[in-house]
């Protein structure tokens, strides 16, 4: 079956050939032109760690922009937020002020077809993203992309489900695509694709760790359940056994809350308030399971992970060379001449521009890379220093200050030194201190005292004093810096923001009463008093006070290793996302309505009736699952394995035994699982962050010191290896839209 000429001819064949290898038309200048185009989207497609194979004539090539564009992947995020976000107002609805269930109304209930209105469109919006990446790939490629093959079926199974919803009526006790809806989150980051491989490919190591966890638990129930029966007679039976031994179950639940340290010492203390030799059954139990099995696992993940992670960026850097290599191959194309082949292949610098000039890349980052290109001298590109370019995209460019403002006067000028030095923020930061220091007194002071009781005189006073110092230090560093110049200090702009906030608080309560006065109570100003004014300012000052970690370089280092930490984890933040939604939904359907209010059902005994550490007795009432915010914060909770051992009795009792499969499975999936590759990727970026090869900048004099330092958008960038042109050649050559002189 013909397809189009773009698809046919040799886009790289047959250099300088005019419109004989021309795709698009019979002149040499269009055949250019879209060889201009296509070297574009390769520069896109390496930057952004993108796959090349998908169509390349100029009609795919406007397309593939489009779905790209910001406003495109915008609209998609947006919808993927939407479809999300649906489960907190569907049946059974979160808007409520509380979830307990002595409390909490009945729910705002929406009507039939309007959430199932706006999922409707967020559906179509799928099918459209779905469509135009098949198209653009090709039915070829589609077929071997289990990432969209999956996407077309959870596609389908949404709608039919969405119709079966609306022929119900919405009264469906089940709806299954809100169990498919995390789906469209996955499929649309590459790096959370990457994420959940990794863990699938880690699981054997962990499952091998987990194996000898389930024997050491096994083991030591059996004997439990033995040592704890030993003695007992004449009906005397034995307190131990009574409380956490009574029955298997009983007692695997018992060892496996303590392996994770939760119910110790309760277990332990009625054996040994009966004979302190039982005490070495639990000793040895925790030495084996949390201080050596589980450390064990955390190293093995680290290990495992980090070496699949590290496969999984080389991958990365791959398509990044894949895709920069295949734009020199088009571009040499172009900057080839008729007649004898030439005797280097490059590309010419006016070539580049023009791609950069149309390349959708940061404008800090284009900018540098233009003058690399003019810094060649008209002098041909070749393969190696076209590679190397780009890797200007992986550092970050130095925000330059704006100048700051010329004064004529000496007088000026001296205090614009002074007010622009480092000393004068250091005057800054013990002043803050000193704020912080005395709403600290005051709070401790205060104590013991009821807020009407409360004195704000003193209090007030001192916040008019240091706001004005503030309010001072701010005009005197837009003085020194210029307003621009002070605006690109982002320390300068959190200051800035905080004490505007703080002006309008202090100006507010100047409005209600003109100074503080000694002995007024805090109620005379009606509905905020003074008190509440002053407890507002105070919660702003201790965030100002913030503003001291960037001038100290110890604490400075470990903050800005938690955000690159942040930034880094962004994929597994999400993959977690993805894990907690679907247990909240699983949750919902196994457990709505299990946990009823006090005196509504004899499973609810009344707080002073209930046993000590109960679930009724501690009030956890709004840890349930009767919707979908409730269910977060349930499974919070049990993440933490803090008493988690309430919630595995109480929903025994209330849902069943088989209720402690779900709470065991959701907490080897978060707290030993997730918590461990949690641990795993800090320690890796602490490692790499501390490294003193990770700290070394170019040095002084040279063009990349002043302009540019490394980052880290790839924890394992310094080991990578880099891969063959050989290799990167025989992948082009493979490309189904694209074929390569041989």
């Amino acid at each position: 079956m013909a397809g189009p000429r773009g698809e046919l001819e040799p886009l790289l064949g047959g250099r300088g050939h005019g419109g004989q290898g021309d795709p698009v038309g019979p002149g040499a200048g269009a055949g250019q032109d879209l060889r201009i185009h296509q070297a574009v989207v390769f520069i896109e497609d390496a930057v952004e760690y993108r796959s090349i194979y998908h169509r390349m004539d100029s009609g795919s090539l406007w397309l593939y922009r489009c779905y790209y564009s910001n406003w495109s992947q915008r609209a998609l995020s947006f919808a993927i937020f939407l479809i999300l976000a649906l489960a907190f107002i569907e049946a059974p609805s979160s808007l409520t002020w509380t979830a307990d269930v002595r409390y909490r109304p009945r729910p705002w209930a929406p009507p039939c077809g309007l959430t199932e209105g706006v999922e409707a469109l967020c559906l179509l919006l799928f099918v459209a993203d779905v469509s135009v990446k098949g198209y653009l790939v090709g039915w070829a490629q589609f077929q071997k992309n289990p990432w969209l093959l999956a996407y077309l079926v959870v596609l389908a199974v949404s709608l039919v489900d969405w119709t079966v919803s609306l022929s119900l009526a919405c009264q469906e006790s089940l709806r299954v695509r809100r169990l498919l809806r995390p789906f469209f989150l996955l499929q649309n980051s590459s790096m959370m694709k990457k994420t959940l491989k990794c863990i699938r490919w880690s699981l054997p190591e962990m499952a091998s760790v987990g194996l000898l966890l389930t024997i050491h638990l096994g083991l030591f129930t059996v004997l439990g359940m033995l040592l704890f029966t030993m003695g007992e007679k004449d009906g005397k039976q034995d307190k131990e056994r009574l409380a956490y031994f009574r029955s298997l179950p009983e007692a695997l639940t018992s060892l496996l809350v303590l392996l994770t340290t939760a119910n110790n010492p309760d277990v332990m203390t009625p054996a040994y308030s009966k004979n302190r030799a039982y005490a070495i059954f639990f000793i040895v139990f925790t030495l084996i399971g949390s201080l050596f099995l589980m450390n064990l696992l955390t190293a093995i993940i680290y290990n495992q992970f980090r070496g699949y992670l590290m496969k999984s960026l080389q991958t990365s850097l791959l398509r990044r060379r894949l895709g920069t290599l295949a734009a020199f191959q088009v571009l040499s194309s172009v900057a080839g001449g008729t007649g004898a082949a030439p005797a280097a292949i490059g590309v010419q610098p006016q070539d580049v521009l023009q791609v950069l000039q149309k390349a959708r890349l940061g404008g800090s980052h284009k900018q540098v890379l233009m003058e690399k290109v003019r810094s060649h001298d008209g002098d041909l590109l070749l393969a190696h220093d076209f590679q190397k370019l780009f890797d200007e995209v992986d550092k970050s460019v130095i925000k330059e200050h704006p100048p700051r403002p010329q004064y004529r006067t000496p007088l000026l000028r001296t205090a614009q030194v002074l007010f622009s030095h480092r000393y004068f923020d250091y005057v800054g930061n013990l002043v803050a201190l000193g704020n912080l220091v005395s709403i600290g007194v005051f709070l401790v002071l205060d104590e013991d005292l009821q807020p009407g009781a409360r004195n704000d005189f003193i209090l007030g006073v001192l916040n008019y004093v240091f706001l004005l110092y503030y309010v001072l230090e701010l005009l005197l560093k837009v003085f020194a810096l210029g307003p621009y110049g002070y605006l690109s200090y982002p320390s300068n702009v959190f200051d800035g923001v905080l004490t505007l906030l703080l002006l309008v608080l202090e100006l507010s309560a100047l409005a209600a009463s003109p100074l503080p006065q000694a002995g007024r109570t805090p109620g005379a100003l009606g509905l905020l008093s003074l008190w509440d004014v002053t407890r507002l300012v105070n919660m702003l000052i201790v965030l100002r006070f913030l503003r001291v970690i960037p001038r100290m370089k110890p604490v400075a280092v470990v903050a800005s290793t938690i955000l690159g930490l942040v930034q880094n984890l962004r994929a597994f933040g999400g993959v977690l996302v993805v894990v907690y939604y679907v247990f909240a939904i699983i949750g919902i359907s196994l457990f709505r309505g299990a946990v009823v209010a006090p005196g509504n059902s004899s499973l609810a005994p009344a707080n002073v009736s209930a046993p000590c550490g109960s679930f009724e007795q501690l009030e956890y009432w709004a840890n349930n699952f009767d919707d979908f915010a409730a269910a977060l914060i349930t499974l919070w909770n049990v993440m933490v394995v803090n008493n988690w051992q309430v919630f595995l009795d109480a929903y025994r009792r209330y849902a069943g035994p088989w209720s402690k499969v779900y709470f065991v499975l959701w907490w080897l999936v978060s707290s030993v699982i997730w918590v461990n590759l949690f641990l795993a990727l800090l320690l890796e970026n602490f490692l790499h962050k501390w490294d003193p090869r990770s700290h070394q900048r170019p040095p002084a004099g040279t063009q990349e010191a002043p302009h540019q330092r490394p980052v880290e958008e790839l924890l394992f960038r310094d080991v990578l290896e880099e891969p063959r042109e050989e290799e990167l050649l025989e992948r082009l050559r493979q490309h189904p839209h694209l074929r390569l002189p041989r």
